[in-house]
């Protein structure tokens, strides 16, 4: 039988689409191999955990116990437990505050320095097992953590080191044990906990006593793995170095933990500003009260609206978290008056914040890594993703000088506040930049990081472009987002002094 034969021009035109199948084949991967890849990280880097604490910009704590029942900040540890008695304690009310204040998480006094615990530990009898509310049989850190939970708010917790009240305290290895044994109950018995607060508070006329700190943290992460634990030196959040609420106008998220040590006012300077070099991702918290006191006291009222934005900007805006501390009263309630002041300072936050007058403007830049690229545009900066799209320059061997700027598109833009973000999540990287509105020079600054917030010294300008110049940075910069905002209830008159 005759093998079929295969005519010429059929043959032809097989050959003439393999070659087209394999040119494309080839065009695809060139293409691949076009892509800009990003700039390579600058260690440290930020975990999981601690970008996910950055973005909360705002959370809370609540200071409750026997001293909101005794006019006290600090207790002696005598206390009788039974004048702890709110008869109106709802966590609930606690919670809706929390949410209208906009916060996503809120860390409860489970112990204070007076060692009256708000949960009923197996380990002591000072407790409210000993108090008249509810019995003996109430729980305040059971109902905080399901009133919270109830409306997505995270919660956290703080468990005093100083124990005025508990015999084991100046007794090393007893007290260790014991502080070992409540810190277990608070992480087994009430789920997850996003944030543990450590001091290393000690008073006048206190015992010689020395915290196994290096023990308590690695018992919190075997317990819970993603929990930020918070302390002068870390690991994973450093106190800022005031109680006023303000980072410094330099404010790095890296630091040297090797230096650092907790109870040390040595290192007061150094934890407010950071280190430019430091090995370590430990970024501040900023903690404050809405109040004067940290405990409830009927004698006080909470801070005025224009102190809590001015704590705003140099807390959030210097690229902390700021931890605003709003007591309950006797009765177990949070103030009304401090109720109405966190809706006020939310609702202000929103105000200036919630439309971002750059997006009116067109976006260049002194260069673009991967030139024809979208990845790396200037126009990135103006998304909703604050931390993974960014604008970069392209690489050389010397920085300084590179700048990106907003054109407005139609008309003059008028606004008094200028945001800057980086993208941290490839490391802190800008030491000092610019800003200038049509041509001048307005404002300057050193550090940006997560979150920089300029209220420009002569107040309200009205302009046709802003540009953002960066002076020094450690590596090729990232800017991930920016905004032109207007502040309406800010007058550089009335600034407070840092």
């Amino acid at each position: 039988m005759a093998e079929p034969i295969i005519s010429s021009s059929i043959f032809s035109i097989f050959i003439m689409l393999l070659h087209l199948i394999l040119s494309r084949s080839e065009l695809h991967i060139n293409d691949q191999l076009k892509v800009t890849t990003p700039p390579l990280p600058i260690l440290p880097l930020p975990s999981y955990s601690q970008l996910k604490w950055q973005q909360r910009e705002i959370i809370m704590f609540h200071h409750f116990g026997v001293n909101t029942f005794n006019d006290s900040e600090w207790g002696t540890g005598r206390e009788s437990p039974h004048i702890f008695n709110p008869t109106r304690l709802d966590t609930n009310q606690w919670a809706d505050a929390a949410a209208h204040a906009g916060v996503s998480l809120v860390i409860l006094t489970a112990k204070h320095h007076d060692g009256f615990c708000l949960w009923p530990s197996r380990y002591t009898d000072h407790s409210v097992i000993g108090s008249p509310w509810k019995h003996g049989r109430g729980d305040v850190v059971r109902e905080f953590v399901d009133a919270f939970k109830a409306r997505n708010i995270d919660s956290g917790l703080y468990l005093s080191p100083w124990d005025r009240h508990d015999p084991r305290y100046g007794h090393a290895n007893k007290y260790n044990e014991y502080y070992l044994a409540q810190l277990q109950e608070l992480l087994m018995r009430y789920g997850s906990v996003k944030e543990i607060w450590f001091d290393g508070a000690k008073g006048p006329n206190t015992p010689n006593m020395t915290y196994y700190f290096k023990d308590w943290f690695s018992m919190v992460k075997e317990l819970q793995s993603t929990i930020n634990i918070f302390s002068d030196a870390g690991p994973d959040v450093r106190w800022v170095g005031d109680e006023k609420g303000f980072a410094g106008s330099t404010c790095w998220s890296t630091i040297n933990r090797t230096s650092l040590s907790i109870g040390n006012a040595s290192i007061v300077d150094y934890i407010n500003k950071g280190d430019p070099k430091g090995t370590d991702w430990l970024p501040a918290e900023c903690d404050v009260s809405i109040r004067t006191g940290w405990f409830w006291h009927k004698s006080q009222s909470p801070k005025k609206l224009s102190e809590l934005l001015e704590i705003y900007y140099k807390s959030v805006g210097r690229n902390c978290v700021l931890l605003l501390n709003v007591p309950p009263n006797s009765t177990g309630l949070i103030p009304e008056s401090d109720v109405r002041r966190l809706k006020q300072f939310r609702q202000a936050i929103d105000t200036i914040f919630s439309s971002n007058l750059a997006l009116k403007c067109s976006a260049h830049a002194s260069s673009q890594r991967g030139v024809g690229s979208s990845d790396y545009k200037p126009e990135n900066v103006l998304d909703d993703d604050h931390l993974w799209t960014y604008w970069t320059p392209s690489e050389k061997e010397i920085r300084g000088g590179d700048w990106i700027e907003f054109r407005a598109l139609t008309g003059k833009i008028k606004f008094n506040v200028v945001r800057i973000q980086e993208a941290i999540g490839l490391g802190q990287r800008i030491k000092k930049h610019e800003i200038y509105v049509d041509g001048e020079m307005v404002a300057k600054g050193t550090t940006v990081g997560y979150k920089k917030l300029h209220r420009l010294e002569k107040g309200i300008v009205e302009a046709l472009s802003v540009r953002i110049k960066i002076v020094e940075a450690k590596g090729v910069p990232l800017i991930s987002s920016f905004g032109l905002h207007f502040d309406p209830f800010w007058n550089p008159k009335e600034e407070v002094d840092t």
